[in-house]
């Protein structure tokens, strides 16, 4: 599988988000975009318009922890460019509709799971998707210690389907980016361990490093 390093802007400053984006694009595969509605997780983040005002030569990896998202929604996320789009299997009551709506508009569909949740909720989606996130912290806040106990679900979904694109997100630095790499894991999304670095370039190379 081809590994790919997807820095989290969570961790980068929103008011120069382009500058910040461009000091890391050139040695990135995607830009992980969390957007949180305040209901599914606390905290409440930026919007499609926000997207659509980023200017990146990168894949965006959107990642929705928002309860229920809506057709008009998840349009919104299309139109502003996102490459991938994940909605958690915990917040949708139909993720079936959620995932065939973005395929259909030719996105890129990825289901993900909290770290309480088994992997057994979303066999029903792995022949649909084109990525599983499993999140190794509890979805919401950045600069969460990395749950190592999630380790068996990358390890089952990687027997379960050994060319699937499985992404890990939370806690991600070199030494447990090569933990989830052991377990299974070829998508890394990294916010602090990157954005909390003053030369970002040197950052994402010990990252790819840590996982080649």
């Amino acid at each position: 599988m081809k590994i790919l390093i997807a820095p989290s802007i969570l961790s980068a400053d929103f008011k120069k988000i382009n500058e910040e984006i461009a000091q890391v694009e050139k040695h990135s595969d995607l830009i992980h975009v969390d957007i949180m509605d305040g209901k599914f997780v606390p905290p409440t983040t930026v919007d499609s318009d926000f997207v659509k005002s980023i200017k990146s030569n990168v894949p965006l990896d959107v990642h929705l922890m928002v309860q229920e998202p809506s057709d008009d929604y998840l349009k919104g996320f299309v139109d502003a460019g996102a490459s991938t789009i994940t909605v958690h299997v915990e917040a949708c009551k139909d993720s079936k509709h959620q995932i065939n709506f973005i395929k259909k508009h030719k996105v890129k569909a990825c289901i993900s799971l909290k770290p309480k949740t088994p992997v057994e909720d979303v066999l029903p989606y792995l022949d649909m998707v084109d990525m599983v996130l499993v999140m190794t912290v509890e979805p919401g806040w950045g600069g969460q210690k990395f749950m190592h106990d999630m380790m068996p679900k990358v390890e089952q979904l990687r027997r379960l389907k050994p060319k699937l694109n499985i992404e890990v997100d939370g806690g991600i630095d070199p030494t447990t980016a090569s933990i989830a790499k052991k377990a299974g894991a070829n998508v890394f999304v990294a916010g602090n361990a990157i954005f909390g670095k003053k030369n970002r370039t040197e950052a994402i190379k010990a990252l790819q490093e840590s996982v080649s």
